[in-house]
């Protein structure tokens, strides 16, 4: 078992608990509210550390950009933080640190779908990558959503200021070097712009 808090997530190997059910997930996620909750495909029980304050002002300026753009465009769909989980097609529930659902996939959840990890994989999603962030797991995670539709997803490496690309269609991704730049939304998020400086 890895040590709590160590480069990557704790993984909680009670053979009970990777046989529950989603709605058992979704209590045991009510119950520590405190964690960082999450599961991969093989149903097993992932425990990150908590955001540490550099990060989370990183975060907060990532989401203060995001919003900007969904303000003048709320009609495209939501905007969502790292609090908000997803249930992927292939069994694992993600928590991005930022990402966007259309409006017309959103809409189509019921409100109790809307309430708990919904069944979706946002087409767009970031994630930031901290110190002591293993960036080979970073990037499996990136893997994984791309390979569950996300159409555009981004890793950023703050400390040694790299960013990550993955685009859908793409068996690799493009390595940004340097955040005196921005990052476009491409056709995915049109018109958005992330300022790469603002997160330092």
């Amino acid at each position: 078992m890895n040590p709590l808090f160590a480069d990557e997530p704790l993984v909680l190997d009670d053979p009970y608990m990777s046989r529950m059910s989603e709605a058992e997930f979704f209590d045991f996620c009510q119950q520590h509210r405190k964690w960082r909750v999450e599961r991969n495909a093989q149903q097993e029980i992932l425990i990150m550390a908590p955001t540490f304050s550099l990060t989370g002002k990183r975060n907060a300026r990532l989401i203060g950009q995001l919003y900007a753009w969904w303000n003048q465009h709320p009609e495209a769909g939501e905007i969502f933080d790292s609090n908000a989980g997803f249930t992927l097609p292939n069994g694992a529930v993600r928590s991005p640190d930022a990402s966007w659902v259309p409006a017309a996939q959103w809409n189509a959840l019921n409100p109790e779908q809307q309430e708990k990890f919904a069944h979706i994989c946002p087409p767009f999603v970031v994630e930031l990558r901290s110190k002591t962030d293993s960036l080979k797991v970073l990037l499996t995670k990136m893997k994984e959503y791309r390979a569950n539709g996300t159409a555009l997803g981004w890793l950023l490496s703050c400390d040694d200021e790299t960013a990550y690309i993955f685009r859908a269609g793409q068996a690799g991704y493009e390595t940004v070097l340097g955040f005196e730049q921005e990052l476009s939304g491409e056709d995915v998020l049109a018109g958005f712009v992330l300022d790469l400086r603002k997160l330092r």
